[in-house]
Formats: C-alpha cells, sequence, structure tokens
C-alpha cells in the first residue's frame, strides 16, 4: 500500500496542497467549513506525515513541555528520570527546556511550546510569579508544578514538604546530642526550597534548644562552590560549632571539601548533613547522612497529575506531598 501525500489529501478534499498545509500549520488561518473538509480527509486517508499532523487530526501530540531550571544539577536530573518513565508509560514524549532561571529564556520556552502544540506543561523548582501565570493562562494548557507549589494559584503540585524535612533534620541533630549547629541554607528569597528550609531549621532551635540560631546560618545557592565558601565563614565566626546542616547535598560536599583541606575530621571534629539524597550522597566519602526527598516519585506523580487531567479526570488533591526520610551514612556522629 502506497503511502498517503499531502496531494492525495488536497486532490479528495477538492482544495490546493497550501490550504492542506494552512490546516496543519496554521488552522486558525482556514474558514471553519474548509478546515473541517481537509481535516475529516486526513481521518479517512489516515494521512499522519508527523506527529503535529496527528495531534491536529486528534487533538493530541503526545507530548510534554517541561521547564526545568538547570539540567546539569543531580537532583533535577533524577525527578526528569521519574518524568520520562512515566510519560513513555502512557506513551508520551518530553520535549526539556532549561531556563537557567532566565525570564526571558522561560517566555521563549513557553511560546516554543505553544509552536509545537504540546499537550501540557509541567514545571519545576521555581516560584509561580502572578506574571507566569498568566502566561500560562494565556497557553491555555494544563500546567503541573513539580518540586514546587503556589498556594495563590490553583495549579496542581507535588513536593515535599520542605519546613518539615529541615526541621526533622535538626531534631536530627539535635537527637544526636548536637547543640551547636550551624545551617548553610539556600537563599530567602526562593520562598519554595530556601525560606522553607532556613525557617523550619530555625523552629527546631527555638522549640527543641530555646536558642535563637539567626547568627549560625550562611547563604549559598545550592552548589558545591557555595557550600566550601559558607563553610569557610561559618566556621571562622563559630568555630566551637559541632555539627552543620545543609540545605543540598551539593553545598554539604563543598563543607566537607573545605574541612578536609583544613585537616578538620568529618564527623570526628564536625557532622554535616545534606539534604535531597542525590546518587553522590552515597558516593562521596564520609558518606553522607541527609534527608531523602523521594525525587524520581516527584517526576513520577508529576506526570500522572497531567494524565488526569488530560483525561478530564477531577483532581483529588490539588497540592499532594509526599514524604521524606532521612537516611544515616557515615558524616553525622553523636556527641
Amino acid at each position: 500500500m502506497e503511502k498517503v501525500t499531502m496531494k492525495d489529501v488536497s486532490r479528495q478534499a477538492g482544495v490546493s496542497m497550501s490550504t492542506v498545509s494552512r490546516v496543519l500549520n496554521s488552522p486558525e488561518s482556514v474558514n471553519r467549513e474548509k478546515r473541517e473538509k481537509v481535516l475529516n480527509v486526513i481521518k479517512e486517508l489516515k494521512y499522519h506525515p508527523n506527529a503535529l499532523a496527528r495531534g491536529l487530526v486528534y487533538k493530541r501530540t503526545n507530548s510534554l513541555g517541561v521547564l526545568i531550571p538547570d539540567v546539569s544539577n543531580a537532583y533535577v536530573a533524577e525527578v526528569i528520570r521519574g518524568m520520562e518513565d512515566t510519560a513513555l508509560h502512557f506513551g508520551y514524549n518530553l520535549i526539556l527546556c532549561n531556563t537557567d532561571l532566565d525570564q526571558e529564556k522561560m517566555v521563549k520556552y513557553l511560546q516554543v511550546l505553544k509552536e509545537k502544540q504540546v499537550d501540557g506543561i509541567v514545571f519545576t523548582s521555581e516560584p509561580v510569579t502572578s506574571e507566569l501565570n498568566e502566561l500560562f493562562e494565556q497557553l491555555g494548557l494544563p500546567v503541573v508544578l513539580a518540586s514546587t507549589q503556589s498556594l495563590e494559584y490553583n495549579l496542581p503540585s507535588v513536593k515535599v514538604d520542605d519546613e518539615k524535612a529541615a526541621y526533622d533534620a535538626a531534631t536530627y541533630l539535635i537527637g544526636k546530642g548536637h547543640r551547636k549547629i550551624g545551617m548553610i541554607s539556600g537563599p530567602t528569597f526562593d520562598i519554595i526550597s530556601g525560606a522553607t528550609r532556613y525557617y523550619g531549621f530555625q523552629r527546631a532551635m527555638k522549640e527543641k534548644l530555646q536558642i535563637n540560631a539567626e547568627n549560625m546560618v550562611e547563604f549559598g545557592s545550592y552548589r558545591f562552590e557555595d557550600g566550601y565558601n559558607a563553610m569557610k565563614k561559618l566556621l571562622k565566626r563559630k568555630p566551637d560549632m559541632t555539627a552543620v546542616f545543609s540545605a543540598s547535598d551539593e553545598m554539604a560536599v563543598g563543607a566537607i571539601t573545605y574541612l578536609h583541606e583544613e585537616g578538620i575530621s568529618v564527623p570526628g571534629d564536625i557532622s554535616i548533613m545534606g539534604y535531597d539524597n542525590t546518587k553522590f550522597a552515597s558516593m562521596y566519602i564520609p558518606k553522607l547522612t541527609t534527608v531523602a526527598q523521594p525525587m524520581y516519585e516527584i517526576g513520577k506523580t508529576a506526570v500522572e497529575k497531567m494524565m488526569e487531567q488530560l483525561e478530564g479526570k477531577e483532581e483529588t488533591t490539588l497540592r499532594s506531598y509526599l514524604a521524606h526520610q532521612i537516611i544515616e551514612r557515615d558524616s553525622v556522629r553523636e556527641r
């Protein structure tokens, strides 16, 4: 059986090939009667030149756009793996867009995803501003948030309770006998994970030890070098610290590296605790005690929430929180 061509469609529909092309690529430019005639012939002849044509015929392209802040981040990579495996299970593909936390890039990517006619958008990690929500509304597509949430807008989301997780981390260190505990925090302007983990740590210190620990904190942007530099500043200011809670595994490794260079033993002299449980947490020496986020499950659940929307199912839980877990390894010891 010969492959059906655009020429076959134009002949049977009684329109020019350019009209068929416009129906496929810019359907709004063709009047409704003619557009429906062409689409009916496309269905009848089973003409599917590419995913775009299939999307126009069946109202789906079976693709999802995923906006991520940093594709090189180990945490993000594991979340994406959960998304990808689940999307494939449902017969979907992902289009990944690395925003670099750049608003201009994000706007451009949203336009690209609109042109690609994706069926929905999964947005990760960043806060949803009023400007961004307006862009989502203009797209008119389902949006699911992964590793972030919005309390202002009714956007389905999935993440861990970062405030509670950080509270539990500080409580764990206190339970190990530590009283002089520092923190390497993410920036507090990051209301999704920076501020929440910071406040969780402070709440534990106040409730458990009646200590205001604001002067026991240094800040960074979750990277190795931030942890390295923050540890240097913390140690200079608070040389009697016995433990440090880091808001990311990568910063925790940076802190341990600095201490190693200074001849300070981990956990012999100072215990270090991370956050995320990325793969290298168990590869580093000492192996990192950390707060585990179910990264793969976050990605998986985000796509499952998207499928519910695309299938018109009623949203059971708008904001889903998955359980965190403290993973004990070698970088924390009892005092």
